[in-house]
C-alpha cells in the first residue's frame, strides 16, 4: 500500500470521538475516497461527521452509520447499507471497545461481561467476516484489517479479568486471521494487531501505568497505528514495555513473575482507576 490512504475507502469503528475521530481525521486529510463513520452516539457522530466534512476535499465523501455494535445483528445490516451507499471499504479499523474495572465477582452476566466479550471480541469479528470477501476477491488491491486490542490482553491483571479475556480472544483471532490469509495466498490483505498499554483517552482516568510505563498520548498512538497500517506489520506492542512484559511472563516460574509484576506496579496500576465521568461508573466505551 502507498504511504497514504488516498484513494480507499476506510471504515472505523467507534470514529465519533477520542481516537477513532483522530483516525477518521487522518483518512480525510489523506485524501481517502471515503471515510466511513460508524457509532452509537448519533449527536456525537453528526457533529464529527460535520466537522470532517469541512475539511474533506471534494473528492472525499464523509459516511456517518449509527449503529451499536454490541448488537451484532446490526452489524449485518448496516455493512449491507455501506455495501450499497459507499461501496466495500479497503481498510477497516475496529477501534470501538469498552471496559469495566471491576473485580470478576462484581461483574453481572448480562451488563458486564455478555457486552464487553460482544464488542472487544465478537463484533471485530463479525465486522471483518461482512468485508473480507470482498478484500480477498478484489484482485491486487491492498487491503487491511486493524485490531486495537490492548496489552491487558497479553498480560493478566487484577479488575480487568473480563476486559483482558475479551482482548485476549481478539488477539488470537487477530493473528490466526493474518496467518489464514497469507497461506492462502491473500497476501494483499494484511492483518495488523495493536496491543497498546494505557492511553490517556478517560478510558483509563486514575491508572497508573507500571515503572517504565508512562500514559500515551491519543495523537502518539495513532500516529503509530497508522504507519504501521500502511506498512502492513502484523503486530504494534507500545511502548517497549510491553514486549519486554510478555516476553519475562513467558519466561520466568510464575511465582516470580508474580514478584516482578508486582514490583513493578503492574498488578495496582487499576487500583485508583475512575474511566470517563461522562460515562457510568465502571462503564468505559472507547471511540
Amino acid at each position: 500500500m502507498s504511504r497514504t490512504v488516498a484513494g480507499a475507502r476506510v471504515l472505523i469503528t467507534g470514529a465519533a470521538r477520542g481516537m477513532g475521530r483522530l483516525y477518521a481525521e487522518r483518512a480525510v486529510a489523506e485524501g481517502a475516497k471515503a471515510v466511513i463513520l460508524w457509532d452509537r452516539d448519533a449527536a456525537a457522530l453528526a457533529s464529527t461527521a460535520a466537522a470532517l466534512n469541512e475539511r474533506a476535499e471534494p473528492g472525499t465523501l464523509v459516511a456517518p452509520f449509527v449503529v451499536d455494535i454490541a448488537d451484532l445483528g446490526a452489524i449485518a445490516q448496516t455493512a449491507q447499507r455501506v455495501r450499497t451507499e459507499v461501496g466495500d471499504p479497503d481498510i477497516v479499523i475496529n477501534n470501538a471497545g469498552i471496559i469495566r474495572g471491576k473485580f470478576f465477582w462484581d461483574h453481572d452476566n448480562g451488563d458486564d461481561i455478555r457486552p464487553t466479550m460482544k464488542i472487544n471480541s465478537l463484533a471485530p469479528m463479525y465486522i471483518a467476516r461482512e468485508f473480507l470477501p470482498h478484500m480477498m476477491t478484489n484482485g491486487t488491491r491492498e487491503a487491511r484489517i486493524v485490531n486495537i486490542a490492548s496489552a491487558a490482553g497479553t498480560l493478566s491483571n487484577p479488575r480487568m479479568s473480563v476486559y483482558a479475556a475479551s482482548k485476549a480472544a481478539l488477539i488470537g483471532w487477530s493473528d490466526s486471521l493474518r496467518l489464514e490469509l497469507a497461506q492462502q495466498g491473500y497476501g494483499q490483505v494484511k492483518v495488523t494487531t495493536v496491543c497498546p498499554s494505557y492511553i490517556s483517552t478517560g478510558m483509563f482516568d486514575g491508572a497508573r501505568g507500571p515503572l517504565f510505563t508512562p500514559l500515551m498520548t491519543p495523537e502518539y498512538v495513532v500516529d503509530r497505528v497508522w504507519r504501521a497500517m500502511l506498512a502492513g506489520r502484523p503486530l504494534l506492542m507500545m511502548p517497549w514495555t510491553v514486549g519486554l512484559a510478555k516476553a519475562l511472563r513467558g519466561a520466568l516460574p510464575l511465582p516470580l513473575w508474580d514478584g516482578v509484576a508486582g514490583a513493578f506496579g503492574v498488578y495496582r496500576s487499576m487500583d485508583d482507576w475512575v474511566g470517563r465521568e461522562t460515562l457510568a461508573p465502571q462503564e468505559i466505551q472507547l471511540d
